[in-house]
């Protein structure tokens, strides 16, 4: 994370570390910099990063450092959203009311995210019911999840 950030600030500022006495690295200043930003809340706007850049660098950021560190803030912010809902907000109890009410045309895999299977369900009425009684317990048990993680709410 803290490796593109690096790259983009260039230059070594005296930063009042007062936790050593020892001579401190850039890399160990803007870690200490970005760890007190981290502390307040969970990620930094674009504006915060910015400051903190600037401060880092000691003076104005330019134009190329400025895309650099939105494009890295955008793509920081998104990764986490994508760790925090990697299931796509899916509920299991949704998943079970489907497969209960139309499992026999495969509707719960559609909501699961496995659409070709879904389709095979659906041609094959659920597997004459097979599947969708495997399904069915699946489910239940929380073996069958979505495609992209786990169930935001479960039973």
């Amino acid at each position: 994370m803290l490796g593109s950030m690096w790259m983009i600030l260039s230059s070594s500022v005296p930063v009042d570390i007062s936790k050593t006495d020892k001579p401190v690295s850039k890399e160990e200043k803007i870690k200490v910099l970005v760890d007190e930003a981290m502390k307040e809340k969970n990620k930094l706007s674009k504006e915060e990063l910015y400051q903190l850049a600037t401060e880092v660098k000691g003076k104005k950021l330019n134009f190329a450092e400025k895309m650099a560190l939105k494009a890295y803030n955008k793509k920081a912010n998104n990764s986490d959203e994508a760790k925090q809902f990697a299931g796509g907000g899916k509920s299991q109890l949704a998943a079970l009311l489907l497969v209960i009410f139309v499992g026999g045309i495969g509707i719960h895999r559609f909501y699961l995210g496995y659409t070709a299977i879904g389709i095979i369900q659906l041609l094959t009425l659920g597997g004459l019911g097979i599947w969708t009684l495997i399904d069915l317990i699946r489910i239940i048990t929380g073996d069958l999840t979505p495609k992209n993680g786990d169930y935001e709410k479960t039973l």
